[in-house]
């Protein structure tokens, strides 16, 4: 306690098991030398007992959490030499080590146990908070920088906690007291900044991968089945036209069966570049794999579609193929229908927060504005619809 490093090394020579017994507290001798940064007392104590690194105190608390929360940054590096996995330990509420770093204000810490944790820094506690929702609260400008401006971990700033609130909209819901305040002003920007830039967030590229996956898989398994079971079957015996095992629609189609093979072959190529693609996980840290993924889906899609018209006007009877371009007519009019509808409504509902924000007469709109603003007035008050949205 009293940073005494000789008189420690001599009792612990004589008696090491003393290094690991506990006060009323829990705490470990390593405890204190973490807390009170004594680096050549916690270096001894742990070369003496390793195992009390992992050790809790009553306040559920390992020797790494001390040392992080007090600014210790030789400490900390000298227990992550040791074993980094005490450092992964959740506390009380679900709190890590770096949720401490950010509520105590500890960047050059945070920026250790980063470099060495990694994926940590993603990490939500119980009430879904990341370190951006914290260094938020904390109004700790530093800290929000450093996690905003680090592109190795590109912190997300559209992941929302238990309330629905993303790190921009607790700022927003914080202003400062004095219009002056230039920390409140950069730290909007930065969010902002953040917000407009999370499409290329390699943490979203992983669940793109999944979704990309589980399309091209599809249709990769319709073009082989396509391919090998075409419209109309097979020749099942030889004649001087055809041979036993070629396709029907070779020979009453040749044409269409020319596009529909095309198709179906660029649609069956482009799923296998695309699997290949994502299976060897390149496109889940570099953005480039992953955009030629996505087009090798998209054109694959679009072969498939292609393929499936084609098929599908062979084996209609002229008399009913209007009925098809009625029915994708139909379909296509629902689809771009119900965009239309949603780009209407989403742009009154900006409308109405933005003249709520701005405390502007709602009513001096004309009757349907002020209808759907009567509707999402509704829907907020009843919890249907988040103010954010």
């Amino acid at each position: 306690m009293h940073g005494q490093t000789s008189i420690v090394e001599e009792v612990l020579n004589l008696n090491p098991r003393l290094a690991r017994i506990s006060d009323s507290q829990k705490s470990s001798p390593l405890h204190i030398a973490a807390e009170e940064g004594h680096f050549k007392i916690a270096s001894k104590l742990l070369s003496v007992a390793p195992q009390m690194c992992w050790w809790r105190d009553d306040q559920g608390m390992n020797p790494i959490h001390l040392a992080a929360m007090n600014g210790h940054v030789e400490i900390v590096q000298h227990l992550l030499e040791e074993s980094s996995l005490p450092a992964m330990e959740t506390l009380e509420r679900g709190q890590t080590v770096l949720h401490l770093c950010v509520k105590h204000g500890q960047l050059r810490v945070l920026k250790v146990l980063v470099e060495k944790l990694g994926e940590l820094v993603y990490a939500k506690d119980d009430d879904g908070e990341t370190l951006l929702h914290l260094a938020v609260r904390c109004n700790q400008l530093e800290t929000i920088r450093y996690l905003v401006d680090d592109k190795t971990k590109s912190v997300e700033n559209q992941t929302r906690n238990s309330m629905g609130k993303t790190a921009l909209q607790i700022l927003v819901e914080s202003p400062p007291s004095s219009t002056t305040d230039s920390s409140y002003s950069e730290m909007k920007n930065l969010l902002t900044n953040l917000k407009n830039e999370s499409i290329f967030h390699f943490q979203v590229l992983p669940k793109m991968t999944d979704i990309t996956m589980v399309v091209v898989v599809l249709i990769a398994t319709m073009a082989f089945q396509g391919g090998l079971s075409p419209p109309g079957g097979v020749w099942l015996d030889d004649t001087p036209s055809h041979k036993a095992g070629e396709a029907v629609l070779a020979t009453t189609h040749p044409a269409k069966y020319r596009h529909m093979s095309n198709a179906n072959t660029t649609a069956f190529v482009s799923s296998i570049i695309t699997i290949f693609l994502v299976t060897t996980g390149l496109p889940a840290t570099h953005f480039l794999f992953m955009a030629s993924a996505m087009y090798a889906m998209w054109v694959a899609m679009t072969a498939i579609t292609v393929s499936y018209g084609v098929a599908l006007s062979v084996i209609t009877p002229e008399e009913r193929g209007y009925l098809v371009v009625v029915a994708v007519a139909a379909v296509v009019a629902n689809v771009f229908g119900v965009l239309v509808v949603y780009a209407v409504v989403r742009k009154l509902h900006l409308s109405w927060k933005r003249k709520k924000r701005q405390r502007q007469d709602l009513t001096a709109d004309g009757f349907i504005r002020r209808v759907f603003y009567w509707i999402f007035q509704h829907l907020e008050t009843r919890g249907f619809l988040r103010a954010d949205r």
